[in-house]
């Protein structure tokens, strides 16, 4: 079994914001989401393998990560967390089986529910420009520029496939082919 989750944060006010990435990708691989009280989450099932959108925002995700996993006995190495990442630069993307969570709470929080950080991590760049140096809320949850949104398809696609590859040939040669 197998857990693919985006992070992001629940309601129309955040659907097209940055921190919300991770969210436009799993909704490219499912379009059949049900709303799942006990998991707290926007759920869809396809084979051994269970895509989640959590609904406790951001910073509280490892939550409902947490009782998915637990539920399905779903072992870290087997579930692949997309988020943004305001380090990288918008269109880069990072694969990998372990990680901190480089500041980032939604990632933060995964961490402390799980007691691990030993997950696929795919890390998708929204950094651009007018990246704040400090305080990065507001950055984070603010709408993709009009050229940054030109190009937010192929950035979809290309996590989708990395999140394939991850599945169907192993982590290794993912991180040999995106990173």
């Amino acid at each position: 079994m197998k857990l693919i989750v985006g992070l992001g944060n629940p309601g129309k006010k955040y659907e097209k914001t940055r921190h919300n990435i991770g969210f436009m990708v799993v909704d490219q691989i499912a379009s059949d989401f049900k709303i799942n009280k006990k998991f707290e989450s926007a759920i869809s099932k396809e084979n051994n393998i269970i895509i989640a959108k959590p609904l406790t925002f951001m910073n509280e995700s490892g939550r409902a990560v947490a009782k998915i996993a637990k539920f399905y006995k779903i072992k870290p190495a087997n579930i692949f967390i997309i988020h943004d990442d305001k380090d990288l630069n918008f269109g880069s993307m990072r694969v990998k089986g372990t990680g901190s969570s480089a500041g980032h709470n939604g990632v933060q929080s995964i961490i402390e529910c799980l007691g691990t950080k030993d997950f696929v991590h795919i890390r998708l760049g929204v950094k651009n420009i007018h990246t704040p140096k400090t305080d990065t809320a507001d950055f984070v949850l603010s709408n993709f520029s009009v050229d940054e949104q030109k190009n937010l398809k192929d950035i979809i696609i290309a996590a989708n496939e990395a999140v394939e590859m991850a599945i169907t040939q192993g982590l290794a040669k993912t991180m040999n082919s995106f990173n």
